[in-house]
């Protein structure tokens, strides 16, 4: 058994739009692939270069696109009778940069797709991001360290756009 400590780093931007402002702006900028068709499109490719040109086509103007989404807020509305607070977490991420951190770093593959939220708080809406760099700088891999360093750039670049 092996205990790695890692070097959590959290970006976290605030604006003062409206939750359903900023989450239509991030929406925007990230793809919704049918993660059906998806799948059936990658397994029937026969190359590396045709699955590349798969996952391109899917790829939303930010050049991420989005995995999974979960309401967490929903939950606590229950709770509190239907009022706020409004926190949606999404699993975001672009299969070829992954590979790229993963094939260095095996461990990547725990962090990726990434997690953004996006949460109502007072004083403002809060998208925050863990840093994949903070996860990867205890592995020594400067390769995967870059690969990372330029993810955790595309997500600032996608999070202050959604938040302007």
């Amino acid at each position: 058994m092996t205990t790695k400590q890692s070097n959590l780093q959290r970006l976290t931007i605030t604006s003062t739009k409206s939750f359903e402002t900023v989450v239509a702006a991030f929406e925007a900028a990230v793809a919704h692939p049918n993660w059906s068709e998806f799948q059936k499109e990658i397994n029937a490719t026969k190359t590396y270069a045709a699955m590349e040109a798969v996952i391109q086509r899917a790829l939303g103007k930010s050049g991420f696109m989005e995995f999974a989404r979960f309401d967490l807020g929903a939950i606590l509305r229950k709770e509190a009778g239907g009022q706020t607070p409004k926190i949606v977490r999404y699993l975001i991420g672009n299969p070829l940069v992954m590979k790229e951190m993963v094939k260095r770093v095996p461990d990547a593959g725990s962090y990726a797709p990434v997690t953004v939220l996006i949460d109502e708080r007072p004083g403002g809406v809060h998208l925050s991001y863990d840093m994949m760099s903070g996860f990867l700088v205890s592995h020594g891999n400067n390769d995967a360290l870059k690969v990372a360093r330029g993810l955790d750039s595309k997500i600032e670049t996608l999070l202050r756009q959604a938040a302007a």
